[in-house]
């Protein structure tokens, strides 16, 4: 079972390298998410969802090779390659894996300008590797299905370092 992590940040551009440092503890096996999706909120007010893989792409570069294949049975491989390549597209366009986009917008609005949010579920993970990647991110966690004890460690792992900075110690 996938547990969801939303961590919003005062930074616009902060989601995206944290999500960057989760993908490079993935090459390494540390971490295994299953979606991560990245919101920015501009200075006017206006949200923008950063997919971490482009479905539109995905589908459109399966039914291109698919249409291609169908068009050579028919003798006619490059229009089954433009048909099959369309159809894929629409096809990934509407497809929405992992996290609910509704539900990804939803959140979004309660965000303030110049900000950004982390959207990940995560399947597996490497507690005890990961935490110390991700101390002094900053970031306050929005909404999670992790229990309590992991929620807080999380927490505490985000805001370490930036106490220190501001002068108060870390416990």
């Amino acid at each position: 079972m996938s547990d969801l992590v939303v961590i919003a940040y005062d930074d616009i551009h902060k989601a995206e390298e944290v999500r960057i440092t989760l993908a490079k503890l993935q090459h390494e096996y540390l971490i295994d998410l299953e979606d991560a999706v990245v919101v920015t909120k501009d200075a006017n007010g206006k949200a923008k969802l950063h997919q971490s893989v482009s479905l539109t792409a995905v589908g459109a570069l399966q039914g291109g090779m698919l249409g291609a294949l169908l068009g050579l049975v028919l003798l006619n491989p490059l229009f089954g390659m433009v048909l099959g390549g369309a159809a894929g597209a629409l096809s990934g366009k509407m497809t929405d894996l992992g996290i609910d986009d509704d539900f990804i917008k939803e959140l979004a609005t309660t965000l303030q300008p110049n900000t950004s949010a982390l959207f990940i579920l995560v399947k597996k993970v490497t507690i005890d590797k990961v935490l110390p990647k991700l101390e002094g991110t900053g970031g306050k966690i929005l909404r999670t299905s992790l229990a309590s004890l992991d929620e807080a460690k999380l927490q505490a792992a985000l805001d370490s370092h930036r106490n220190e900075v501001a002068g108060t110690p870390t416990i």
